[in-house]
């Protein structure tokens, strides 16, 4: 697979994986739905500083768009599922938030 499918690809799956429209990439890159879906089909290739933009409107590193996932897997963090908190962390964030909370509805009132 060249450079370019590999950027397709990526650019579709994290696209897709943050439940992100076309529609709503273009508006987060200040550019149009048509750009968007032109790149996608492998018709118009982005310049850098596009490239930039989608990046940081789906929260990813430019550099992950031209890793192939299929020949090295380590290069593509975002495939690791993300680890659980424990019962016991998260029990007490949520009584120490709980906490809080109370304090501050107390205190406004």
């Amino acid at each position: 697979m060249g450079l370019k499918d590999v950027f397709i690809q990526n650019l579709r799956e994290y696209r897709k994986e943050r439940g992100i429209s076309q529609a709503m990439l273009a508006e987060k890159c200040e550019t149009s739905t048509s750009y968007i879906g032109q790149i996608e089909i492998g018709n118009r290739f982005p310049s850098l500083e596009m490239i930039e933009k989608i990046a940081a409107a789906l929260h990813v590193k430019p550099y992950l768009f031209f890793c192939d996932a299929d020949e090295n897997t380590e290069e593509k963090p975002r495939r690791k599922k993300p680890k659980a908190i424990p019962d016991d962390v998260k029990d007490t964030l949520i009584k120490n938030l709980t906490y809080a909370i109370q304090k501050i509805v107390k205190n406004t009132q």
